[in-house]
């Protein structure tokens, strides 16, 4: 029954990210001669992760994306079988939420603007520059919420810092590669998207993966064990 709080957790955390904070970019934009879009979609981003924190935090630890379960799993913080079931509640959450935003905008008769339902897309149209990039953004993210979250008493201001990191990474991501760091959140829009935004997926599903893993490494590496 635990498990299954966890993941239904998991589940509407990752729903609420992915409607949020891509429908926020299907209706400002996130055009760089728009910076208000910008800003607006990088803020929706990272105060859903501080509003999910303080409600779910406390059932699951709101991951809400593979990148951080990745992370906790090499940390030594969860179970592979804990690992395997948020995987799966992260991408049905997605994948919901996406086609919550697609039935909302052809209900409300805007499907002109639901875009690639805020999915992700290559820097410059490069793989590699793509790969680079969402590596070095995860580790960003990752790292820091290995680090606030090592010591109880930082427990009252995680959610804030940690939403705060993931709106500084979609500051320069947005421009790039539309900020993934998530697999589950680029998984769901692309699903229903279909086209390029599907083909490249792989990209998106990768290198936030191997972003978390090194984030993980390092922090273990650099971590000063005091007794």
């Amino acid at each position: 029954m635990e498990k299954l709080k966890k993941a239904i957790a998991e589940f509407i955390g990752t729903c609420v990210l992915v409607f949020i904070g891509c429908g926020t970019a299907m209706t400002v934009g996130c055009d760089a001669v728009n910076g208000s879009g910008y800003i607006l979609t990088a803020f929706a981003f990272g105060l859903v992760i501080v509003a999910m924190a303080y409600s779910i935090g406390n059932v699951s630890g709101c991951h809400i994306n593979p990148a951080v379960s990745i992370a906790m799993l090499i940390s030594g913080k969860m179970t592979v079988s804990e690992f395997f079931i948020y995987i799966v509640a992260q991408f049905a959450g997605a994948t919901a939420g996406a086609a919550i935003l697609k039935g909302i905008f052809a209900l409300a008769g805007l499907e002109d603007k639901t875009g690639a339902l805020g999915s992700n897309g290559l820097a410059g149209g490069n793989v590699i520059a793509s790969l680079i990039i969402e590596v070095l953004l995860t580790f960003v993210f990752v790292l820091a919420i290995l680090g606030v979250i090592s010591k109880v008493e930082n427990g009252s201001v995680a959610g804030i810092v940690i939403g705060l990191t993931l709106v500084l990474v979609h500051i320069l991501g947005i421009g790039l590669t539309r900020t993934s760091v998530n697999p589950a959140r680029s998984f769901g829009p692309a699903l229903l998207a279909g086209g390029d935004a599907l083909a490249n997926l792989w990209v998106f599903i990768v290198a936030p993966l191997a972003g978390g893993i090194l984030a993980a490494i390092c922090y273990k590496l650099i971590t000063i064990n005091k007794k």
